[in-house]
C-alpha cells in the first residue's frame, strides 16, 4: 500500500472517530484538603471540545488523497 493511501485511511479513521466522539475526556486528581497526615482529594473531569469541521476536514482530506494516491498509480 503506497504512503498517500495509507495516511488517507488514517486521516478517514481518525476524522471519523472525531465525529463520533466529539470531544476528549480526561480526569484530573486535585488535592482539595491538607492538613498534615489528612489528605482529601477529588477527581475532576475536563473535556477538550473537538468542533465538527475538524472531523469533516480530516475525513475529506483522506478522501482526496486515496483519490490522489490511485490516480498516480
Amino acid at each position: 500500500m503506497k504512503s498517500t493511501a495509507l495516511i488517507g485511511v488514517i486521516l478517514i479513521a481518525l476524522g471519523i472517530a472525531a465525529l463520533a466522539y466529539q470531544g476528549i475526556t480526561y480526569t484530573r486528581r486535585e488535592t482539595v484538603l491538607n492538613l498534615g497526615p489528612i489528605h482529601a482529594e477529588a477527581d475532576q473531569q475536563h473535556t477538550i471540545p473537538l468542533p465538527p469541521i475538524i472531523g469533516v476536514a480530516a475525513v475529506v482530506g483522506g478522501i482526496v488523497l486515496l483519490v490522489a494516491g490511485a490516480r498516480k498509480a
